[in-house]
């Protein structure tokens, strides 16, 4: 049974088919979005090779298609192109349909808070891998959106997130449960959501905030090029 590909699919399907919609015209911003997962999925799949290879996780094989690319199932490597996609029409579709930005006045708090909390946990947790390397770079990341972006995007960008977690919670689910993904416990807090790891929740943040953040980069950068006067 090929769970994890269908998961995939399942995943970009609405997404994809509904970036046509008028009022989101989600196709319009593709120029900026798919160099954002790029940016993604070179950073991750380098990730989950260096995890895999060192038992932090690895794949059930009675779940997959058997290709496999860098020792990483094709699925795999088609989860960090389907889920930022899907992702990041969330993001747009709330952007589109909900004018106000509800969580502005609370981003700056909850992105010091989480700067603040995230770092002593990895500190505390260095033997165990997935934890101390995903929190830390989420809170790195924060800092990083910060400079660049200041709280501009944040407050969206938290909403898209909350969303978000009702698919998170479905696919992951699955994928856990069966499970496909098998984790080493060793190397996490052993917290679970049902089925699912705690740091998950933060990984699939660092992940759409990383891909938020190059997305709403390329975004401001092609429209000041598309609007700058002409100086011929």
């Amino acid at each position: 049974m090929y769970i994890y590909l269908y998961l995939n699919i399942f995943t970009i399907l609405f997404p994809l088919l509904l970036s046509f919609d008028k009022k989101v015209a989600f196709y319009r911003n593709w120029p900026a979005l798919l160099p954002a997962i790029l940016v993604n999925a070179l950073v991750f799949i380098f990730w989950d090779v260096q995890f895999t290879k060192n038992g932090v996780w690895g794949f059930n094989e009675e779940y997959l298609v058997g290709i496999y690319l860098f020792n990483l199932p094709i699925e795999e490597i088609l989860f960090f192109i389907t889920v930022p996609y899907a992702c990041v029409f969330i993001y747009d579709v709330l952007n589109a349909y909900i004018t106000k930005d509800l969580l502005q006045p609370y981003a700056k708090s909850i992105a010091f808070g989480l700067m603040m909390v995230l770092p002593l946990i990895a500190v505390f947790n260095m033997g165990r891998w997935y934890t101390s390397v995903t929190f830390m770079l989420l809170a790195i990341l924060h800092l990083v959106h910060l400079k660049y972006f200041s709280t501009k995007y944040l407050g969206r960008f938290y909403l898209a997130y909350l969303v978000h977690l009702i698919p998170f919670l479905i696919v992951n689910g699955v994928l856990t449960y069966l499970p496909v993904v098998i984790y080493n416990d060793a190397y996490n807090l052993g917290f679970r959501i049902v089925t699912i790891p705690i740091e998950d929740t933060m990984y699939s943040m660092l992940m759409l905030m990383l891909t938020i953040s190059v997305y709403e980069g390329l975004r401001q950068r092609f429209s000041i090029k598309q609007y700058q006067p002409s100086t011929v």
